[in-house]
């Protein structure tokens, strides 16, 4: 299946489709109704093409259909319910049958194959486990493989680095920000992080930046993959990049239907160029999903990859359209600063953005975290002319490759908090701030 033959590939698809439609059209009213309203019916898809007609479904459709509104099988069908954390409203729920199950962990057994991944080895898993997709997704996938799987979850620092030391894993997953939290503690606690027996990581649930992958590449000696996924979606294992290459991920297009749009114009964009990802999905049984509106900005390439494989790949996901940052008129997304920083020797990869509102405009503030050798080298001092030399240094490269000028606040090393799971960069404050801009 993964080296199938494009117009294979796409007849395949059709046909899948074309039995999803017909299974939302019957057994979703959410869905009837909309395609009603637009005169569409499932005999109206005849081709690929043809998938645009459809309606787009976004986020807020599964919370206004909360819990169980977007299920296309009765309840004592469902195996297993995934949920958001519901912190902005009422949580989005997915619900899997037991053929979804099986398929799920079907597909990310052949990402982590992709990645790196045996039977007969160990996997550390160090993503959350509970409502949170990532944990239970990766666990299964992990075990169809063949692997002893190792559900660490996240938290307990001292107690992972324990467990990678006597259970020696090849593979560890987890968000990247959580894994570089691993290596820190690593080398407090005087141990090399190069001489474990991890040879691949599989990082997601989290933008990262091309910078965070060689930074953790050097110091864990790994061959670093991204993982996308998500849980309106499936889970992780849509998409994966593979180690041979590691460029670009491979979506498991018999699964997923991929489209990226203009988020605007929400018309289709040549390929190879940036837009939202959408995706639509073709075996699911229990929440089928229609033009799924990601957030995520993407672009997507049908280039032969040197692994083998003839799935269509799509980029490292830049940021979501929601957390895109307008500075002075200038779109930037956390990710690209992040580049910036990373690429800074003096700097560790820890930082964050706190943005204020004063009246109508917003400020903002970027505390960034001081390499611990630059932190001893000026003996502690932060009013040292070379912390002044740092920051113009940080000032001149995100003016050069972001087109921006961000106010900087030097930390020490350790200060910007660090979290178990998805890294929180950006914080909004409510009130007014004295920062400047």
């Amino acid at each position: 299946m993964e080296t199938l033959a494009p117009d294979a590939k796409e007849e395949l698809q059709l046909n899948r489709i074309k039995d999803t439609i017909q299974n939302v059209y019957e057994n979703v009213s959410f869905y009837r109704k909309k395609f009603n309203e637009n005169n569409i019916t499932p005999d109206d898809i005849q081709s690929l093409t043809d998938v645009q007609k459809l309606p787009f479904t976004v986020k807020k459709d599964l919370r206004a259909n909360y819990p169980f509104g977007l299920f296309a099988r009765p309840i004592n069908q469902i195996r297993r319910m995934h949920a958001s954390s519901g912190t902005s409203g009422k949580p989005t729920v997915v619900g899997f049958s037991e053929n979804d199950l099986n398929v799920w962990a079907e597909i990310v057994a052949r990402a982590i194959r992709a990645c790196g991944g045996e039977p007969g080895g160990v996997l550390h898993n160090a993503y959350g486990y509970g409502l949170f997709t990532g944990g239970l997704g990766i666990h299964y996938g992990s075990e169809r493989l063949g692997m002893a799987t190792v559900p660490v979850s996240g938290g307990n620092t001292e107690r992972q680095i324990t467990l990678i030391e006597d259970f020696k894993p090849t593979v560890i997953t987890g968000t990247p920000t959580y894994v570089l939290n691993i290596v820190d503690k690593m080398e407090k606690m005087g141990k090399d992080p190069r001489k474990t027996s991890l040879k691949y990581g599989i990082f997601g649930a989290e933008a990262w930046s091309e910078e965070l992958r060689n930074n953790l590449e050097e110091r864990l000696d790994i061959k670093a993959m991204d993982i996308y996924g998500l849980s309106e979606v499936m889970g992780p294992g849509v998409a994966i990049e593979c180690k041979e290459a590691q460029d670009g991920l491979h979506i498991a297009d018999d699964h997923f239907y991929v489209e990226v749009i203009n988020p605007e114009t929400l018309k289709p964009v040549p390929e190879g160029e940036e837009g939202e990802l959408v995706f639509t999905s073709l075996t699911k049984e229990a929440l089928p999903i229609i033009r799924y509106r990601t957030g995520d900005v993407a672009s997507i390439t049908r280039e032969p990859c040197k692994c083998g494989r003839t799935s269509i790949r799509m980029s490292r996901v830049k940021g979501r359209i929601d957390d895109m940052l307008i500075i002075r008129g200038v779109n930037v997304f956390p990710s690209e600063i992040e580049s910036v920083l990373l690429s800074i020797e003096e700097l560790a990869p820890h930082y964050k953005l706190i943005i204020s509102q004063d009246g109508a405009l917003e400020k903002l503030l970027l505390k960034v975290e001081m390499d611990e050798q630059m932190y001893e080298v000026i003996g502690q001092n932060l009013e040292d002319v070379k912390v002044k030399h740092l920051s113009e240094k940080i000032s001149r490269k995100l003016k050069s490759s972001c087109l921006v000028t961000i106010n900087t606040q030097i930390e020490p090393p350790g200060m910007i908090p660090r979290t178990e799971g998805k890294a929180i960069r950006i914080v909004r404050e409510k009130k007014t701030s004295s920062v400047a801009n």
